[in-house]
């Protein structure tokens, strides 16, 4: 059987972020529910805050440098995706945005995504449905039904927390397995190549 990869994408600003054990636990949870099924599955955390130069450079130029590279490559090549953001003003965060926007068009085009995101208080849980969820399904990724936001207060009786974190976790599991394999995106495929640029100067 092949191995399930997971990426997780984690827009939290801090270390140690809330953002961060969101997506640590879901990607766990998701695991959990693949290994319960037989299958084996690894999973690979990106903290954007780490790449964020990369991202505003790649949006200023069009090329990505340093570590951005490997990190699109493993999105592009991911079984499953997992992205969780803080909520910043009643959306996600805009190194999350910028992050997505360099994304290849086709990169999460039937991609099952299990969307995460945390916030001060319980209000801010809209944006997952108003702001994350349309911004991938506009994106064609295979959303699963179960989104998870975790305010301050979950932290301290995450009885319910954990609840969602293993229901969420375990529709992903689904997704993946009954998932055709994915041809990997190219993300370089709209870069015209140097003999176009020769014949087209």
């Amino acid at each position: 059987m092949n191995e399930f990869k997971i990426v997780t994408v984690s827009a939290g600003l801090r270390q140690p972020s809330s953002t961060r054990l969101l997506a640590d636990r879901l990607g766990a949870a998701a695991v959990a529910a693949l290994e319960a099924e037989g299958a084996e599955a690894t999973v690979e955390t990106v903290e954007l805050r780490e790449i964020a130069h990369d991202v505003v450079n790649m949006m200023l130029t069009g090329f990505p440098a340093g570590g951005l590279p490997e990190v699109l490559e493993k999105v592009s090549g991911a079984s499953g995706l997992i992205a969780v953001s803080p909520v910043f003003t009643t959306s996600y965060s805009g190194l999350f945005k910028s992050f997505v926007d360099i994304l290849d068009n086709e990169a999460l085009t039937g991609l099952p995504v299990l969307l995460g995101a945390t916030g001060g208080t319980p209000r801010h849980s809209l944006a997952l449905e108003y702001n994350l969820r349309p911004l991938f399904t506009y994106l064609h990724a295979d959303v699963v039904t179960t989104s998870v936001f975790a305010a301050t207060d979950d932290w301290a009786d995450d009885g319910a927390l954990r609840e969602r974190i293993e229901r969420a976790g375990g529709e992903l599991a689904k997704k993946l397995l009954g998932a055709p394999p994915r041809k990997p995106a190219d993300e370089f495929s709209s870069v015209p190549s140097f003999e176009q640029l020769l014949r087209d100067s």
